[in-house]
């Protein structure tokens, strides 16, 4: 199957290099994790290469805010396998109260005050709120608070599915699959490494909105195709785009076909609307375009090389 989905994904026609303190920033953020206690040791951690991911994201940051987009990734993956893996979100009264304590770690913007009784997980997200405002930029504290706001919400909906073996439909897939993927917070704090974020009167631009969502499809439908196999050797998982498509298929293999038809689909729409974005602003948006190119091939390129999904 994964052989499938090379045969019929486009691969992203970008180019990325990965960061020279790739292997440091790995080390710190696993110690990182454990002397939090988000993990007890680091092999499912070091599996998932949390670091590798962010290199690729952003090659060229400043180590210091490459280590907080590799913390947070690692964060996520953490999170992920407590919800997918370990049971936690397969009952939405279980993870209910965890979400509720994360909210209010939210809440308080990275600011002084006690942090709710969340545990490692809200141990380690108040740690990422304050030194993402110790960077002295608001809006951007602000955009990441809501974009994970947004995540965490998300795994409700997904853990409401499971309790009652539901699959959703493809429409309502696709838009909750942003949020679930924690696209959003990732290109939050991969803006404020590179410095890249345009002025807000070009993210009011129709189009602007139009290129994230094409991005975040991108990211996550990529996830997608290559991780179905390992998701599918314990039974179907709903949460996947090939799954859904399944479902209205009725083909395995017609539905693989059909999600890297929509990547590719979607690949060709993003250049378009970015080649408009460039038309229309230049310069002032090229930064953030070259964050999102990076974010679709380090995807991909990931995805080749980390044993997550092997």
């Amino acid at each position: 199957m994964r052989t499938l989905a090379l045969s019929v994904l486009h691969e992203p026609p970008f180019t990325t290099t990965q960061h020279d303190d790739t292997d440091v920033v790995a080390r710190e953020s696993e110690n990182w994790a454990q002397e939090l206690g988000l993990i007890s040791n680091g092999q499912r951690l070091r599996r998932a290469d949390a670091a590798g991911l962010a290199s690729r994201a952003c090659p060229q940051a400043p180590r210091d805010r490459l280590r907080l987009l590799s913390d947070l990734i690692t964060w996520l993956f953490v999170m992920d396998d407590a919800c997918d893996e370990d049971g936690l979100g397969n009952d939405p009264t279980r993870l209910a109260p965890t979400m509720a304590a994360l909210l209010d770690v939210l809440d308080l913007h990275g600011g002084p005050g006690t942090v709710p009784a969340a545990g490692p997980l809200g141990l380690a997200l108040a740690d990422l709120c304050r030194r993402v405002r110790a960077y002295g930029r608001p809006a951007v504290l602000l955009r990441f608070t809501a974009a994970m706001r947004e995540y965490l919400l998300a795994l409700l909906w997904e853990a409401a599915n499971r309790e009652h073996d539901r699959v959703p439909p493809v429409h309502e897939y696709v838009q909750m699959r942003r949020h679930t993927g924690g696209v959003f917070p990732s290109l939050a704090l991969t803006d404020l490494a590179l410095d890249g974020l345009p002025p807000a009167e070009r993210r009011a631009d129709p189009q602007w909105a139009a290129l994230e969502l094409l991005a975040a499809n991108l990211i996550c439908w990529c996830n997608d195709v290559f991780s179905y196999r390992k998701e599918h050797r314990t039974g179907p998982d709903a949460h996947n785009l090939v799954t859904v498509l399944s479902r209205e298929t009725g083909d395995e293999r017609a539905a693989m076909r059909a999600a890297a038809a929509r990547f590719n689909r979607e690949l060709g729409a993003y250049l378009n609307t970015e080649s408009n974005l460039l038309a229309q602003h230049g310069d002032a948006v090229r930064p953030a375009l070259t964050t999102r190119r990076n974010w679709i091939r380090a995807t991909y390129d990931w995805s080749l090389a980390a044993e997550r999904y092997a």
